[in-house]
């Protein structure tokens, strides 16, 4: 008996660390891809190609899934699903990612990371508008999301606005490459910059939407290979109409390459599925607020592998960012998961866990999934 109560905490302890657990891991991932992205992209990489490339990547990894483990439970496509998947496949695969890549380029790796930390603040509105959230200001639980979402934004405030001087962390690397670029990066830091937010407004409404079609339509899988296939469909044609030149589609074994294969399955198709399900059993804030981890990450790489700067005002913004992180979690954890759960009042779709197929993550009855992302 003493065994088995033993079993039972271990259990239920892991089945409530498992969200924490695919964020944190989801955010190395993307951390990876920014770096990634950045090599193809001095390399001669279009975005608009990049993103069309990761979502056929995606797509062929994740339809053979989708149709074998769920064929038993996916809904009946209509029309209204149909017309919020087109929507999806624009807001993430099209809008977030490719506004996202090119404010990138215009700034950088680091600075781009920086700024996603706006995305917990920007869904956590638009969550509010849509009744996805519910705040009670007498309650600890919602003071807290309050503060730390205040605390995360004014985090990257500080980093957009105070440089400071350089920090000599990893041996003086990349001054030169400072030098070198400043006066362009000065003339697009401007618009660099509202592409950024501009990209984090398509994600957070992503993933707004997809909170809502998961409520018609509770397949994970299945949904994420339909929103990649709408990526590939809508992204084709955005860059036939800014790309006329056929040779940007041509790619060789090389960091485009890598770029398309490393996006597309871990930060397409891994990441869409995990971000769904967690968004089912914690809400679209929940998965926003881990953003702030995959900024530091990209901090300690952009120095040493693209010779990025660290200013001091980079890390006395990421240690705020990292403050409201904790704080936005804490309160999120204390709220009641039956509240959270936008499925809450259907008790077929808690009654379909994909636990029964061979997946590689387990749905549990009342699971949440930022799909993610993109960006």
């Amino acid at each position: 008996m003493g065994d088995q109560g033993t079993r039972g905490r271990l259990s239920d302890g892991l089945a409530k660390a498992k969200p924490y657990l695919a964020m944190v891991s989801l955010q190395f991932g993307y951390a990876g891809m920014y770096i990634i992205s950045m090599v193809s992209f001095k390399h001669g990489m279009s975005h608009f190609v990049l993103s069309v490339y990761r979502h056929v990547v995606a797509l062929l990894i994740i339809a053979p899934f989708a149709i074998v483990l769920e064929r038993k439970i996916r809904p009946k496509m209509t029309l209204p699903i149909f017309l919020r998947i087109m929507l999806l496949g624009f807001l993430e695969p099209v809008l977030d990612q490719n506004l996202y890549n090119l404010g990138m380029k215009y700034t950088s790796a680091t600075f781009g990371a920086a700024i996603v930390n706006i995305l917990p603040a920007i869904t956590f509105v638009m969550a509010l508008i849509f009744r996805l959230e519910t705040v009670n200001l007498r309650k600890i639980r919602s003071l807290a999301k309050v503060i730390g979402t205040v605390i995360t934004v004014s985090g990257a405030m500080v980093m957009t606005l105070y440089k400071g001087p350089i920090l000599d962390i990893f041996h003086g690397r990349g001054q030169s490459h400072q030098n070198s670029t400043a006066e362009s990066e000065q003339h697009h830091w401007v618009i660099g910059t509202l592409m950024l937010v501009g990209s984090c407004g398509g994600w957070a409404s992503f993933f707004i939407v997809q909170s809502f079609t998961l409520k018609k339509y509770p397949a994970e899988l299945s949904l994420t290979a339909w929103i990649c296939l709408m990526g590939v469909l809508e992204g084709g044609v955005v860059t036939f109409a800014f790309e006329r030149r056929l040779d940007v589609w041509v790619i060789g074994w090389d960091s485009r390459l890598l770029a398309s294969v490393y996006s597309g399955v871990v930060c397409s198709g891994l990441a869409y599925y995990v971000q769904g399900v967690v968004i089912r059993e914690r809400g679209p804030v929940f998965v926003t607020s881990f953003s702030p981890l995959c900024m530091i990450i990209t901090f300690s790489l952009g120095a040493i592998i693209l010779a990025e700067v660290v200013h001091l005002g980079s890390i006395i913004g990421a240690i705020f960012i990292v403050m409201g992180l904790y704080t936005v979690v804490w309160g999120k954890s204390k709220d009641p998961l039956a509240s959270s759960a936008p499925l809450k009042d259907e008790k077929k779709v808690l009654e379909l866990p994909i636990t029964e197929t061979k997946a590689t993550i387990t749905v549990v009855t009342d699971v949440h999934g930022h799909a993610p992302q993109g960006s």
